[in-house]
């Protein structure tokens, strides 16, 4: 039976990767498929790893209806076996349920990528509607790091290497940015609660110790 899958992780876990890798194998078989992103790191109209690896993709905007943009597709003589979503937390609760739709009505499968929570550890709305409607919502075993070594679970925006907890959800950026950028950073619970960051660790690392005052 077709199904509607959410492959979640943090940032740099892989899920481009493996949406590109879904892609490649159906390809090889001589299927085709439709696939959308939002906002990618590579820019407009493109779905891109942080391997080196992209391909062209349909840029979604908020008056995208999945399941008219596939239905056309057919209608002009097209051929869909799937569909993949890059960044789809980004995407409306509405456009998730269009790809619910999609699963339903025309019987596809959809492959949906996205990172379940922002940095202050609220869900994206996208995300949230699709935890709800998703047949099956699979946790990459692919585990991003924090930079204590532990698994990071939690996504930080940084400014100037600091973790900041306010602005607005989306504002494009990636890891490993210079500190004077907006960046993001994969942390442990604990560290995201803390907010400590690898550049907040290597200050204190370097800062000398304080001895005690009667």
């Amino acid at each position: 039976m077709p199904e509607l899958v959410f492959f979640s992780g943090t940032m740099d876990c892989g899920k481009s990767t493996l949406a590109l890798q879904i892609q490649h194998n159906r390809s090889a078989r001589g299927l085709q498929g439709m696939i959308y992103t939002r906002d990618d790191r590579a820019g407009e109209g493109k779905l891109s790893s942080r391997l080196g690896l992209a391909t062209e993709a349909v840029e979604v905007a908020d008056d995208l209806d999945f399941y008219d943009h596939v239905v056309q597709a057919l209608t002009a003589g097209g051929r869909v076996d799937y569909v993949i979503v890059d960044e789809a937390q980004f995407l409306i609760p509405p456009q998730i349920d269009q790809l619910a739709r999609v699963v339903d009505d025309l019987e596809l499968d959809v492959f949906a990528f996205g990172i379940t929570t922002d940095f202050r550890s609220k869900l994206f709305p996208g995300s949230q509607r699709l935890v709800e409607l998703a047949d099956r919502v699979e946790v990459l075993q692919v585990e991003a790091l924090c930079w204590c070594g532990a698994r990071a679970t939690h996504n930080a925006r940084t400014v100037g290497g600091q973790m900041v907890v306010e602005g607005a959800q989306v504002v494009v950026g990636d890891v490993n940015r210079p500190e004077s950028e907006v960046g993001y950073e994969v942390l442990c619970r604990r560290h995201h609660r803390r907010r400590v960051t690898a550049a907040g660790a290597r200050a204190a690392a370097l800062s000398p110790d304080v001895l005690p005052v009667d």
